[in-house]
């Protein structure tokens, strides 16, 4: 199994080996069709019933022309075409039913594919997120389930049907005319190279295409969803004429694969229409030599019209299952990944009632997608229970490292993390962050009600505990004057808030959740003076009796914790309170003055 660690590109390369296997990728959905195999047993046999209702229509033709016209078959007659609208009913009755399961299956299983590559994904660990593309997985998302819901759902189907049309059309052929048969099964393999040939192709193109849409559909999404950065730096025309690019180069990769596929088809096309131009010049010469009936004849050309058109339709729905299956590849290459960091096979329990002890034992880090440039060397401190303790230093010193790993987003590369004597590694990474309430420098606000995104701190709470976590992060005040209250939409990305107000629901969000271990990332930083002081009440308030670890630069912050650490690349220069640290003259002291006189 690929890593989640080494990135999608890496694990989305084929082999060499496996590119010859053109539909196996579209095995691996037979599980998702296994889920519902009543109903794909169903649409099958419909399937069946509507071709076999259809090769029934050239015999009653044979016999109605060998036998039917004269005077005294006029109830001969009658019967056929009685026996033709019933045909026709059946038909028409299968091929209905035959379309609705079919379609609904197709629905059915796409649904089932997003919502698992959906929770894999998130499942994966930090690291693959630092080299994928957030854009490119929407387009796997959407683009590619589409792809392959267009297969299931139809092309598949027609598959299916066309290739029972050709096998019961070349049967036929054989039961009513073996000699004529040996032309028509002679040209197959003349008809049957090219198409698997330029398949191959197809496929190739058709993944190359994806890839490219899937491209430029990820540089629109951040460009998008940073838009006004994009105006205030008048950057919309390079922007542009970037993506106009991107989108160029896609629709030239597209072309290439629509291309291969309209070669193939006229390719299949005029073998197929061409060898049943030379059965039917075989077969008038046989007429005329008395060897068959004009009835049989027409009998044999018939099938062979269905057979031919069964194989010149799979020349056009090979394309679209060749891309379904450059789709599928791309979509299980995702839920092959395995994320980095997961529980082990035997978790060890975390102490329970927890105290929110945190210990690092000369950790050493850096990030895999920056292997070469360490954050954490040698980092060792603890953390006791109810402690409250702020971290302090210039940026890239380590700070918002050391909560990555108290999360267990990444593992250190050497040393250890406990968390309550527990090393983090030994336990579950969900059981761990349950106990973790943070509060990011960046308030991280989705496009959904004010009251559902408290709510992410904790899924079954109650409205009023919903409005008592608003009220003590001093959130109510500006919640209520919204148009719908608790229920108000604040758009994506929480667009139609202030900076100020989306920390306040990023910390009504921790104080819902009740965690033993807050972790506070700037916490107040975008507030204003007034709102600061409101909510470092409310934090002070929620600290208690609390682990609290502390990320600040505003002095104010961290002059009530009990212990300050002073990081400069990645160790520990200085600890002590704020009295002791501001007379040290260190480094600590040095960023106090600055900040003051810069105040």
């Amino acid at each position: 199994m690929s890593s989640d660690g080494r990135g999608l590109d890496t694990a989305s390369a084929p082999a060499a080996g496996q590119r010859s296997v053109k539909l196996k990728p579209l095995t691996r959905l037979l599980p998702y069709i296994a889920r519902y195999r009543g109903r794909a047993l169903l649409a099958l046999l419909a399937l069946v019933v509507a071709s076999g209702a259809t090769l029934i229509v050239p015999v009653a033709v044979r016999r109605m022309i060998d036998f039917g016209f004269s005077a005294d078959a006029a109830a001969l007659i009658d019967s056929y075409f009685s026996v033709m609208i019933a045909v026709a009913a059946v038909l028409a009755a299968s091929s209905a039913l035959r379309y609705y399961l079919v379609t609904t299956l197709g629905e059915r299983i796409v649904a089932d594919l997003r919502s698992d590559v959906f929770a894999h994904l998130t499942r994966l660990s930090s690291a693959f997120f630092d080299s994928a593309q957030t854009g490119e997985l929407v387009s796997r998302l959407t683009a590619d389930t589409t792809q392959i819901k267009s297969a299931v759902g139809a092309s598949v189907s027609i598959a299916l049907r066309n290739l029972v049309l050709f096998f019961g059309g070349a049967v036929m052929m054989v039961v009513t005319s073996p000699r004529l048969s040996l032309f028509v099964l002679g040209a197959i393999p003349v008809i049957v190279l090219p198409l698997v040939g330029f398949g191959r192709a197809v496929r190739k193109r058709g993944r190359a295409a994806q890839d490219t849409l899937a491209d430029a559909s990820g540089y629109a999404s951040e460009l998008i969803g940073a838009v006004r950065t994009l105006q205030a730096f008048t950057y919309e025309l390079p922007a542009s004429k970037r993506f106009r690019a991107s989108v160029e180069q896609a629709y030239e990769a597209a072309r290439g694969a629509t291309r291969a596929r309209a070669v193939l088809t006229a390719i299949a096309i005029f073998l197929v229409f061409a060898s049943v131009v030379l059965v039917l010049w075989v077969g008038a010469q046989d007429v005329l030599a008395g060897r068959i009936t004009p009835g049989r004849l027409s009998q044999f050309v018939l099938y062979a019209v269905f057979a031919a058109g069964g194989l010149g339709e799979l020349t056009q729905v090979w394309g679209e299952i060749a891309q379904a299956s450059g789709a599928a590849e791309r979509l299980f290459e995702i839920l092959r990944l395995e994320p980095q960091i997961k529980a082990p096979l035997r978790p060890v329990a975390l102490p329970k009632p927890s105290r929110g002890e945190v210990a690092f034992r000369d950790v050493r880090f850096a990030y895999p997608a920056r292997a070469d440039s360490g954050v954490l060397d040698g980092l060792s401190f603890a953390v006791k229970a109810g402690e409250k303790l702020a971290l302090v230093g210039p940026s890239g010193a380590g700070k918002s490292t050391i909560f990555h790993l108290i999360l267990r987003f990444y593992d250190p590369l050497s040393g250890s993390v406990t968390f309550d004597g527990v090393r983090l590694e030994q336990a579950d990474p969900a059981e761990l962050r349950a106990r973790i309430a943070l509060v990011p420098q960046d308030a991280v606000v989705f496009a959904a009600s004010v009251a559902e995104n408290i709510r992410f701190g904790r899924p079954d709470a109650s409205a009023a505990e919903i409005e008592r976590a608003a009220e003590a992060a001093h959130a109510a005040e500006f919640i209520v004057r919204m148009p719908q209250g608790y229920d108000s939409q604040v758009g994506e990305r929480g667009i139609m808030l202030s900076g100020g107000q989306r920390q306040r629901i990023a910390i009504a969000r921790a104080i819902l959740r009740e965690a033993p271990l807050l972790l506070l990332d700037e916490a107040t930083s975008a507030l204003d003076a007034e709102s600061e002081t409101l909510v470092q009440q409310a934090l002070t308030r929620l600290m208690q009796g609390r682990t609290s670890i502390v990320i600040a630069h505003r002095l104010a912050t961290v002059q009530s914790c009990d212990r300050i650490l002073v990081l400069d690349h990645g160790r520990i220069v200085e600890q002590g309170t704020h009295a002791s640290l501001s007379a040290s003259g260190g480094l600590y002291a040095r960023l106090a003055k600055l900040q003051f006189e810069m105040g």
